[in-house]
This record gives structure tokens, sequence and C-alpha cells, in this order.
């Protein structure tokens, strides 16, 4: 887990920084995308260990970019945490529904976001097969 490559895809400069910041000095690698199109082709080339998807983003929003990123071979067992701070009733299952393995409602605070990854980057216990 020390040195996984976190894709951040968030259009706000300032997010970007905070959590490249915050995720580095955690052990980190941290790769930034501005748009939900560049969230995909860098999820593609880069294959990160988890990507945390803004949901509102331009040129393609994080649904979208979600939905293709899941659709793909090469990238559908990275694990997706959609980040949204418009949180409706039923944000969080549409985020699911889209293909998203976690949801968190923005702000979070830094240190419960760093818990969510980490548990997501833990290896699955093999099922018993009894």
């Amino acid at each position: 887990m020390a040195g996984a490559l976190v894709l951040v895809a968030d259009d706000e400069r300032n997010i970007q920084e905070l959590a490249r910041l915050y995720l580095t000095n955690d052990g980190f690698q941290v790769e930034t995308a501005r748009n939900g199109q560049e969230a995909v082709e860098k999820a593609q080339e880069a294959s990160p260990d988890i990507i945390l998807m803004d949901l509102s983003l331009p040129v393609m929003d994080g649904w979208e970019a979600t939905r293709l990123i899941k659709q793909d071979s090469r990238t559908r067992d990275i694990p997706v945490m959609a980040l949204s701070g418009h949180v409706l009733a039923g944000s969080e299952n549409n985020a699911k529904e889209a293909g998203a393995d976690e949801f968190v409602a923005k702000p979070c605070l830094p240190q419960d976001l760093e818990n969510k990854i980490r548990n997501m980057l833990k290896p699955s216990k093999p099922k018993d097969k009894r």
C-alpha cells in the first residue's frame, strides 16, 4: 500500500493541491485530472491503485467517467471513490449504480479520506470454500 498511486479527478486546483500535499505526506503517489475525460485517459495510461472522482466535472462529468472506467477491461478493477459536495437523497445509490465502489460527501476530514482509501486498498480476504 505504501507508494500506492492515487488519481485525484477534481476541477478545483486547490482541492487537487490539498489532496496532493496530504496524500504524498502519507506516502501515496498522486496524479491529477481536471475533468472526466482526462480522468478516463489517465486511468488507462497510469493504472492507478485508486481513483478519487469528483462527480461534478467539466467536459465529462464524474458519473460518466466512472461508467467508462468500469466498462473498460483495462480499468474496471480500479476502485473508484466518488466525491461530491452536492449530496442529495439517492446520491450514494446513484454513484454506486454508475460503478463507484465508495461514496464520500465533501468536505470531509483528510484523515477520514485517508482511512477510506487505505480500507479500499486492503487486499480482500479469500472466500472460505467449504
